[in-house]
């Protein structure tokens, strides 16, 4: 364990900045989302991308043990933008 006040080793760095990026991405997806909407080629091609080459028709249940249910993709990938749980799975 590092002591507290310290720099992160390499490794640790490595992490850290392999998250942040994937962080900035999946926020910059979401803007995309918000200022196109779903319907969008690009936002579709990402969604594509994300669900090995198909987007899900809905409905759509998710890991949310307080909302698991989402009328189609989009409403699920907005919600997930909305509440900044980049990383929620279905």
């Amino acid at each position: 364990a590092q002591q507290p006040g310290t720099p992160l080793s390499d490794q640790e760095y490595h992490q850290f900045f392999k998250f942040l990026r994937i962080t900035i991405q999946a926020s910059t997806a979401c803007h995309l989302r918000e200022l196109y909407g779903c319907q969008n080629s690009l936002v579709q091609r990402l969604d594509e991308y994300e669900n090995h080459g198909v987007i899900p028709p809905g409905p759509i249940c998710s890991e949310l043990p307080g909302n698991p249910f989402f009328r189609n993709f989009c409403t699920f990938s907005l919600y997930r933008c909305i509440m900044k749980k980049y990383f929620l799975k279905v």
